[in-house]
């Protein structure tokens, strides 16, 4: 379970027409533009302003509430690309290598 000092958040960005979308999973973020590096830099930093302004929250709020920022459920949608996403990977056997329509998708750690 992710709080406000510990904890990853999946993301992934992949091509859907002529758009790049990203998303963080856990977040419920999503980001869309046409270019995927992009894409990709500002879906983190959407991830990071959320996270600091999470951890800002616990200040008047009780915990579960915050924690349940931090933990929401994931559209279906996007559970499917990210196992998809994963499975490409394992079968490629690279890391950082995720074939088309993915541009890219990993875990990040919670870092406030």
């Amino acid at each position: 379970m992710n709080t406000v000092k510990s904890g990853q958040y999946r993301w992934l960005v992949f091509k859907e027409d002529d758009s790049w979308i990203g998303v963080v999973l856990e977040f419920n973020i999503v980001i869309t533009g046409e270019d995927p590096k992009l894409v990709q830099f500002e879906l983190h930093e959407a991830a990071l302003g959320y996270i600091e302004s999470t951890a800002k929250m616990t200040k008047g709020f009780r915990q579960e509430q915050v924690s349940n920022l931090l933990n929401q459920k994931t559209e279906k949608e996007y559970e499917i690309r990210w196992t998809t996403a994963m499975q490409r990977r394992s079968i490629k056997k690279t890391a950082d290598k995720i074939p088309s329509p993915f541009y890219s998708a990993g875990v990040s750690p919670i870092v406030v």
